[in-house]
């Protein structure tokens, strides 16, 4: 993993963009001390103020979601349903309420400790959908608003380019759900549901 992670200006655009551009980088924690990590295979996209899903939504600030308005390459990590943790990578500029959701990861580092975290032996289930990924690579609020170029917390570029990409309306919002932002690496056997 002798590989500069991405900086701060890959994360500084267009939300939408960098959602696609995400899909084969690879997400790797060492959170709780060991490195854990994998090949991010879905995401979704939360495009600013006038988005009515992203917590930012008309432009309100509170407690809970001040990182979402942070500096882009930032980590927005939050709780729901009062029992997962979702990780985001923040966008655009500071001060303009954007990120992308990793929705699904495909497990390559550190696998066996994901497998204890996540009590299952079934690799597919170990990073498919927010919640499991954040437990299996220890990514917890404590993570909130760290920068994504260094450790804990990085995001490495891809291996190679990425050609099929599906596209589809998002998951689990009751807003603007039909919004076609929700990006995916077709015929991934990790996704958090089926594509389409």
């Amino acid at each position: 993993m002798e590989v500069a992670p991405l900086p701060a200006s890959f994360y500084a655009r267009d939300t939408e963009l960098v959602a696609r551009e995400l899909l084969g980088c690879f997400l790797v924690s060492s959170a709780g001390g060991s490195v854990t990590g994998g090949r991010i295979v879905e995401v979704e996209a939360y495009v600013g103020p006038h988005d009515p899903a992203d917590h930012g939504y008309g432009n309100r600030r509170t407690t809970r979601n001040a990182a979402l308005f942070g500096p882009p390459g930032t980590a927005y990590v939050y709780f729901i349903y009062g029992m997962h943790w979702c990780f985001n990578a923040v966008t655009e500029r500071e001060g303009y309420p954007a990120a992308v959701l990793i929705r699904a990861l495909e497990p390559v580092w550190g696998i066996d400790q994901m497998r204890r975290r996540r009590k299952t032996q079934d690799t597919r289930l170990l990073c498919s959908g927010p919640g499991r990924l954040c437990q299996a690579l220890g990514i917890d609020g404590g993570l909130n608003g760290l920068p994504l170029d260094r450790e804990p917390l990085r995001i490495l570029p891809g291996d190679g380019p990425v050609r099929r990409v599906k596209v589809g309306g998002r998951v689990g919002v009751s807003r603007a759900a039909d919004w076609p932002l929700r990006f995916s690496l077709e015929g991934s056997l990790y996704l958090s549901r089926p594509a389409g």
